[in-house]
């Protein structure tokens, strides 16, 4: 056994705060603590430590928000508001519109049938959570994903959409089952024309079987259905997110990207998410359903029979060179994607003669990266022209083509419109691992960039939200079902 670093966790039964260790034995990296009480506990963190080491290389420390909500008091990550130990500001904002939703799923964190009450802001505290996200310092929140339950129960939906774009955020996403788009193509159209970005599409898999295992339910035709209405209504950026469980779906990978890359005019990016492992769960059982982020990149690099290699793969805070080269050049801060590497990993796939062609080979990402860190030294000491210069010299690492005629307007203009142009060219391959409290470790949580709005002011990272904080804002701030079902007696059917 090798000891890696020492960090904190939680007890996942009592949630203290724990010490915890975290290291490598058989090429395999743990995390393990233990409680006073509860006694110990072992999971493993990522199933290859030489893959660990290579993620480790891109490590980016943001500094944080210039201003955080709550104060330190309780430590992390009980003050969670974001406090000033927040080391990334928020990347992606999600705002949970209501906890209702029509289907069970047995993977799921946010329902109302199992919470036992039903949460759901009101337009004026979404409309205050919003602007809360958009005075967030250096960089106003720009992108947004609106989620639940199941978003597209509320009927104000639309109003909700025009709210933000007017507030600012240049990128809306809706994070929906399907169920509602599946049944009407004027309601995509109505969620297009409200401002609209993409649609983050719940899809496990290809077979009926994976959807009653993880849904409770046979959903394959709904899925279908809802692509198909999509299309008809012209929205063009679909991300297929993929609840991972061992045994259940993981042989489907392949296909899935291959479904992707078949349907590649509407569908931007296969999101991977290993499943998030809740309740009490001995390890034996743990073990059967872990799944990580390298076993991901494995089964990627297996289904597609080698076109898209474990080596293509980065992690988010890879890109964090380009935001603040850029951001130097034009004296603005950009949103840097400073999360923990180890939270994410993802590559970008382009189509060649009806082939799968990931970005690496168009172009040395190590070299690329390397540079831009160099135009943005130069920049940020105020010598614009020898950062220009580098910043002309970068291309040379990347090959003459569609990627070079795509990428340089970003390079010099930086606009959310022409990132927007390259994305429309690829496909993103990626896999974001969200913490369960087996797992937990307070280093990723610090440096987490998607963040929860609540309408108490605070502004919560995605992981403590969901293992900690949720079930006590949900339950401070919801309605039991049986008083909500009194009120709402025709929207009865959209909780039980």
């Amino acid at each position: 056994m090798q000891v890696i670093k020492q960090t904190k966790s939680i007890c996942p039964e009592c949630f203290k705060v724990l010490d915890a260790t975290i290291y490598e034995d058989n090429n395999k990296v743990y995390i393990k603590k233990e409680c006073p009480e509860h006694g110990e506990f072992q999971d493993i963190y990522w199933s290859d430590y030489e893959q660990y080491q290579r993620a480790e290389q891109f490590r980016y420390e943001g500094d944080g928000m210039a201003n955080p909500r709550t104060e330190t008091k309780l430590d992390c990550p009980l003050d969670c508001g974001i406090c000033p130990q927040h080391k990334s500001h928020t990347g992606l904002a999600i705002i949970d519109v209501t906890n209702r939703c029509k289907l069970r799923c047995p993977v799921c964190f946010a329902n109302a049938a199992a919470a036992g009450y039903v949460y759901e802001p009101s337009k004026k505290e979404i409309q205050a959570m919003l602007e809360n996200f958009r005075q967030n310092k250096p960089v106003p929140a720009p992108a947004l994903q609106f989620s639940g339950g199941e978003p597209t129960i509320r009927k104000d939906l639309f109003e909700l959409i025009r709210m933000a774009k007017e507030l600012g955020f240049e990128h809306i996403e809706v994070n929906t089952n399907g169920l509602r788009l599946a049944q009407s193509v004027e309601y995509c159209r109505g969620l297009k024309e409200a401002g609209m970005s993409t649609i983050y599409l719940q899809f496990d898999g290809l077979t009926p079987d994976v959807y009653e295992f993880t849904r409770g339910c046979d959903l394959l035709d709904n899925k279908m259905k809802a692509l198909e209405n999509c299309r008809k209504a012209g929205i063009e950026s679909i991300v297929l997110v993929v609840t991972l469980i061992k045994g259940v779906n993981d042989h489907q990978l392949g296909d899935i990207i291959r479904f992707a890359f078949e349907n590649f005019d509407i569908i931007r990016c296969v999101n991977v998410q290993p499943v998030s492992l809740c309740g009490r769960l001995p390890e034996k059982e743990r073990a059967k359903m872990r799944i990580t982020i390298p076993d991901f990149m494995k089964l990627v690099e297996e289904q597609t029979d080698g076109k898209i290699k474990v080596s293509d793969f980065y992690p988010v805070p890879t890109v964090v060179p380009i935001s603040k080269a850029i951001g130097a050049l034009k004296d603005k801060r950009y949103v840097e994607f400073t999360a923990h590497p180890h939270c994410g990993m993802a590559t970008y796939v382009f189509i060649e003669d009806g082939e799968m062609v990931p970005i690496t080979r168009y172009g040395n990402v190590e070299k690329f990266i390397k540079t831009m860190k160099k135009v943005y030294e130069e920049a940020s000491k105020g010598h614009k022209k020898r950062a220009k210069l580098l910043l002309i010299g970068v291309l040379r690492h990347i090959k003459f083509g569609l990627l070079r005629k795509y990428l340089l307007p970003i390079l010099r203009t930086g606009s959310y419109e022409s990132l927007g142009e390259l994305h429309r060219k690829m496909l993103l391959i990626s896999s974001m691992h969200f913490m369960d409290p087996y797992n937990f470790d307070l280093e990723r949580v610090q440096q987490c960039c998607i963040h929860y709005g609540v309408p108490d002011g605070r502004i919560i990272p995605f992981c403590t939200m969901n293992s900690i904080h949720r079930s006590k804002i949900e339950e401070r701030l919801g309605i039991p079902i049986n008083e909500w079902q009194q009120k709402h007696k025709r929207e009865v059917s959209a909780v039980a």
